[in-house]
């Protein structure tokens, strides 16, 4: 029987963590939007072998979500759902690169597990990275800051439909799946050869569900174009912030300070 829990998927409670006053949700949009782009530019731009220049990254998401206040539990949650996704991206890596890396013992370890451990870590701290965007600025504030720095307005408007009605496509998911295991004679779940169908039903009820919501956004007088509130102003906080994040990420990706620091404790 597959059960899902839809708390587990609504990006609305993302929303609800963005309306917290703490340190780093009063920081200016733009600002937040910046040191989390210049974060994730320079978690990306490791060489494919590289794990130990990464280490120093994991701080950036600590602290946010130390002086955030926010809950752990529901982040990984989250950061589960993109796991299947993570994996096969780099899954294939270890099956066709074999050059060796390392050996201990009679272990070989080749560059395939080690590309692979690597992108799994850059993947999760971009995708906690976004996270922890969202839920420290929300999403109105979000679009606004893309719109500022210079995002096609259309684009924007695409990514904040996006982001507000994929919880419907959601729930419309979790409903098939709970109608058809309520219906189900073998109680096993969901069987391969249903799957199909099953996929199509939710296409056909997600265009009618979003041919619904279109016709009542025109009702409402919906006109091409979403209005966004104004942004908050620069202060020297957002400055300080902003500049610490991107020297932090710039003497990260300089140096291999995990290395320099073993290097110090051995006295090399």
């Amino acid at each position: 029987m597959i059960k899902i829990e839809a708390n587990w998927i609504d990006l609305r409670y993302l929303d609800t963590l963005a309306m917290k006053s703490t340190p780093v949700h009063r920081l200016n949009p733009i600002v937040k939007l910046i040191a989390t782009l210049v974060f994730i530019i320079t978690v990306t731009s490791f060489p494919k072998y590289e794990i130990s220049g990464l280490l120093p990254f994991f701080l950036f998401p600590a602290v946010l979500v130390s002086l955030g206040g926010l809950p752990l539990l529901p982040l990984c949650k989250r950061l589960l759902l993109v796991a299947p996704f993570i994996i096969f991206i780099g899954i294939f890596n270890p099956l066709l690169d074999h050059t060796p890396v390392s050996k201990l013992g009679s272990f070989v370890l080749t560059g395939g597990w080690l590309s692979f451990a690597s992108i799994t870590i850059r993947l999760y701290l971009t995708v906690t990275a976004a996270l922890i965007l969202v839920a420290t600025t929300g999403m109105n504030a979000l679009g606004l800051a893309l719109a500022r720095i210079g995002i096609p307005r259309i684009i924007v408007v695409q990514i904040l439909f996006m982001y507000r009605y994929l919880h419907v496509l959601l729930e419309e998911f979790v409903r098939s799946i709970q109608a058809y295991s309520l219906r189900s004679l073998h109680g096993d779940g969901i069987r391969f050869q249903a799957w199909g169908s099953l996929l199509g039903q939710l296409l056909l009820r997600s265009i009618d569900r979003a041919n619904r919501i279109y016709q009542s956004m025109l009702c409402r007088g919906f006109d091409g174009e979403v209005r966004l509130m104004h942004s908050s102003p620069l202060h020297a906080a957002d400055i300080l912030y902003l500049a610490f994040w991107i020297v932090f990420c710039l003497s990260a990706r300089s140096f291999n300070i995990p290395q320099l620091l073993g290097k110090l404790l051995m006295g090399v």
